[in-house]
């Protein structure tokens, strides 16, 4: 995966982003662009991801998509809204028996097989649960901590953005088919424009999990581009009566 740098120039109310299966039209105030669970957990070897078998070698490509994807949308206006994933330290919020998060939850599987690990991963205040060195929120953005997959589940996220009047949601992060595709189809279902930037995203899985998560969200949820087109949407005059433009 290539890495991607730019700098934006200028936009107007209304931006024109390339996007499959057709292009979309969103105004940069109306917008933020989501980073979903950029922690050491998912992102880092020794985290949570690699512990349970799941390949992170190719997220350094990812982290630094996801940089300019940041800058790119701060510098236009657009809200930056960090979602970070896991627990207490005593897994309390993560459910007991009696949840299918206990049974389901990798993580709590994986410490269920190797209990030197427990306390460790997703543990809220550990070096699992923060984000990656790399990406650093600023003081502006927003951050929402979420014990499930998606971030509207249990969080102040549906009603932060409807405060600020926003309507369409930029996704970035790990993991493609599961936290990020969670979070945009609740979106979805509560009347949001979700775009998910393909090479700011990364799987849990093999590389078809990842290109069947865009399938789906390019067919049935939203929209699907890359850093390279929200960077060239950011600094060019946009137009009308695209999908998404606002009233």
């Amino acid at each position: 995966m290539n890495t991607v740098n730019c700098t934006t120039t200028r936009h107007l109310n209304n931006v024109v982003l390339t996007a499959e299966p057709e292009a979309i039209a969103f105004p940069p105030e109306q917008t933020a662009l989501i980073v979903v669970d950029m922690q050491n957990a998912y992102a880092t070897p020794g985290g949570y991801l690699d512990l349970a078998g799941f390949d992170v070698s190719a997220t350094r490509p990812v982290i630094a998509n996801i940089k300019t994807a940041v800058a790119a949308a701060r510098q236009a206006g657009i809200k930056i809204i960090w979602l970070q994933n896991g627990w207490d330290d005593q897994y309390a919020e993560a459910g007991d028996a009696g949840s299918p998060n206990f049974h389901k939850s990798n993580a709590l599987k994986t410490m269920r097989r190797q209990p030197e690990l427990q306390g460790r991963l997703l543990a809220k205040g550990g070096w699992d649960y923060a984000l990656v060195d790399e990406l650093v929120p600023q003081p502006e953005d927003i951050l929402i901590p979420k014990i499930r997959y998606s971030g509207f589940y249990n969080t102040p996220l549906d009603s932060m953005l409807r405060s600020r009047g926003i309507r369409h949601l930029i996704f970035t992060g790990i993991a493609t088919n599961v936290c990020v595709e969670s979070t945009l189809r609740d979106g979805f279902f509560l009347e949001y424009f979700g775009i998910v930037l393909k090479d700011a995203t990364y799987q849990a899985g093999p590389p078809s999990a990842h290109d069947a998560a865009l399938f789906n969200i390019r067919t049935f949820f939203g929209w699907v581009s890359d850093v390279s087109s929200l960077c060239s949407a950011l600094g060019q005059t946009s137009a009308a009566g695209l999908t998404g433009t606002a009233a």
